[in-house]
């Protein structure tokens, strides 16, 4: 008779099964929603963490990294929105409506929730109260939850986000910022719900940041909903606390005519997976994904991408480059999808990757996979040093070494930083990625 085989639970698996037995009847929304949230759970409960059997997670192996689960975070008290707010103001302020999460939830004393004709912001806890199943319909991506592990977590214990609703034809002339501030030792898990109407004009702006020093484990998401002959430009800075775990998924659904941007930049957080599930649903738009990542001490930081192209005549860029220094380790994983309905499709996706010392560890995974005749797609990676050249050349005009490879290295991920068009966002980046240069050189 054969051995019946016993799933062990790491400490950190059996903490979150605990947590969602005793917040699974509080947490927002019944009927359908909390069906989806058990059916999320369970997809956790069968696979547990993904490790590096997991082809997704080959090389961010979540079972090892997260050795303990902490405790779910709470409604913010007066010292959360205090620290929060201390932290804010050294956050760059673009104007417009500003939507505030402290360690996940929807804080309305630091928001600055101004009345803008087209636009509607209110916290997900609210959708889900008012609305209850409706929203599901919404939640673009909700049926990624029966693949990745790491969306269902999200689902199974998403208690509040942002909902942001621009109207068809609406164009804002300021972005809207989501600023998702972490303050404390605990489990952060909010989720966000972007819908832009058909032929309206927007710019969204994350900002994540936290203490360093505190070991938070945050998993956000943020849903896309893109209309036909809409222009959208998305901008992300990532400046968690140096013990942050920083998990995050953007997905996007994407109309006919569209013309979509979305950019970022990575120096915060002790381990980061950034996930992209992007499908371009109708005919002739344009999706571009940069992201400039800055990695130093023992930092690790993951790009995991899947772009679908389903309907003809569709543009997509992908560009990632990653400067590494220490002993910190990258991660790139991309995969360009053309459905055979999809013909006419532009894809290529780039992943460039500098090393400044020996230690560092870059790994590269781009891949295609196409089922139409009628396409221009490529991929391709590389990793190296410092151009010698370059570095001698501006070392003989009398530049000291650390100089000159500063320009170098900004040079390097300015050109992702230089397609930005709006000059106070570009600063905010260009500062991110000096201040790091910065710390380095001293």
């Amino acid at each position: 008779m054969a051995a019946e085989l016993k799933i062990v639970r790491t400490p950190a698996e059996t903490a979150l099964t605990e947590a969602w037995g005793a917040a699974r009847n509080a947490l927002p929304g019944a009927g359908k929603v909390a069906e989806l949230r058990a059916r999320a759970f369970d997809v956790f409960k069968a696979g547990g963490l993904p490790h590096r059997r997991v082809e997704a997670y080959k090389y961010t192996d979540l079972r090892a990294l997260i050795r303990e689960a902490k405790p779910l975070a709470a409604a913010p008290a007066k010292a959360a929105l205090d620290a929060a707010a201390a932290i804010i103001a050294g956050l760059p302020d673009f104007g417009g409506p500003r939507a505030v999460l402290v360690n996940g939830f929807f804080a309305e004393s630091l928001s600055r929730l101004d009345k803008v004709a087209g636009l509607r912001v209110r916290s997900l806890a609210d959708a889900l109260a008012a609305e209850g199943d409706a929203i599901l319909s919404r939640l673009s991506g909700i049926a990624d939850d029966k693949v990745d592990p790491q969306l269902a977590l999200n689902a199974a214990f998403m208690r509040d986000g942002v909902v942001i609703e621009v109207a068809d034809g609406a164009e804002l002339a300021q972005p809207v910022t989501i600023l998702a501030i972490s303050t404390e030792a605990v489990t952060i898990v909010s989720r966000s719900l972007v819908v832009i109407g058909n032929g309206a004009k927007a710019t969204i702006v994350e900002q994540h940041a936290g203490v360093d020093g505190i070991a938070y484990q945050a998993n956000h998401a943020v849903e896309l909903t893109v209309g036909d002959k809409a222009e959208l430009k998305h901008f992300k800075v990532q400046v968690e606390g140096d013990q942050a775990l920083h998990l995050a998924t953007l997905s996007a659904v994407i109309g006919a005519n569209v013309d979509i941007q979305t950019t970022a930049v990575t120096v915060g957080a002790g381990i980061a997976r950034q996930q992209f599930f992007v499908t371009l649903n109708g005919e002739d738009s344009k999706l571009a994904i940069r992201n400039a990542a800055m990695l130093r001490t023992r930092q690790h930081s993951d790009n995991t991408l899947v772009v679908d192209h389903v309907a003809p005549g569709s543009e997509s860029r992908e560009v990632f480059k990653t400067v590494l220094d220490d002993e910190s380790k990258g991660v790139f994983q991309g995969r360009i999808m053309v459905k055979p309905e999809a013909q006419k499709t532009d894809g290529r996706m780039m992943s460039r990757a500098v090393m400044l010392v020996d230690g560092p560890e870059m790994n590269n995974k781009p891949e295609l996979e196409i089922f139409a005749d009628d396409v221009a797609c490529a991929h391709g990676a590389t990793v190296s040093a410092l151009e010698q050249n370059s570095l001698f050349y501006l070392m003989s005009r009398g530049i000291p070494r650390a100089e000159a490879e500063t320009l170098l290295i900004a040079s390097f991920v300015g050109e992702v930083f230089d397609t930005i068009e709006d000059a106070a966002i570009r600063a905010a980046f260009e500062a991110r990625a000096a201040a790091w240069l910065a710390a380095r050189k001293g």
